[in-house]
């Protein structure tokens, strides 16, 4: 869900960035389909996805959703973080032409597109409208984050619909972003530990 952090944390390496960006859509021994740098990414990704789930930070943050959401509070979380991480200015700094989130989205865009033919058939669709709506750049808005709300309402079988996931987002949201200022440094350390480890 989170395909901001997951980006950002690819560390400007290209197919690192697809593996990390595609991992979701690639199940199980099918990643020993890839070229060993997009595998590196793919693995990568699952890393993160476990030290994020399992952190005490990520699991206090879960709280504030679980009472209505259950296990779907993990997911609503990863689209927080990216909401916190599209405004944090230590890691996109702010000057005279704007943010540098936006020209980051489009190299991530541009970095992708170049392994087209690499791509997941249902990754391939969502990319494509990633891309046009520039999803990445978009995540700083509330509004951007409501409707990933509402996405992951459509296509969770059993997740309740996501007004009260707006209404506890608004309602926490402080506390979320102390969470998020706690966690995304050790999560980046983390991270760049393990990319090393793989190309070593």
């Amino acid at each position: 869900m989170n395909y901001l952090a997951h980006a950002y944390l690819s560390f400007d390496l290209p197919e690192i960035t697809v593996g990390n960006m595609i991992s979701d859509f690639v199940k199980g021994k099918q990643k020993d389909n890839y070229p060993p740098k997009v595998q590196q990414g793919i693995i990568l990704h699952r890393a993160i996805d476990s030290f994020t789930d399992t952190h005490p930070i990520t699991r206090k943050a879960k709280t504030y959703f679980k009472e209505e959401y259950g296990g779907y509070a993990g997911p609503i979380i990863d689209i927080v973080y990216d909401h916190f991480l599209a405004n944090d200015k230590i890691v996109f700094p702010s000057g005279e032409v704007g943010s540098q989130l936006k020209p980051f989205a489009q190299r991530t865009y541009d970095r992708v597109g170049a392994f087209q033919t690499l791509l997941p058939e249902k990754f391939a669709h969502l990319f494509y409208y990633m891309r046009i709506e520039d999803w990445l750049s978009h995540y700083g808005y509330k509004e951007l984050i409501f409707k990933s709300f509402e996405g992951l309402a459509r296509r969770a079988k059993y997740m309740p619909d996501a007004e009260a996931a707006k209404r506890l987002f608004e309602a926490h949201y402080e506390d979320l972003a102390a969470c998020y200022v706690e966690f995304f440094p050790e999560l980046k350390d983390f991270a760049l530990r393990t990319l090393g480890d793989l190309q070593s």
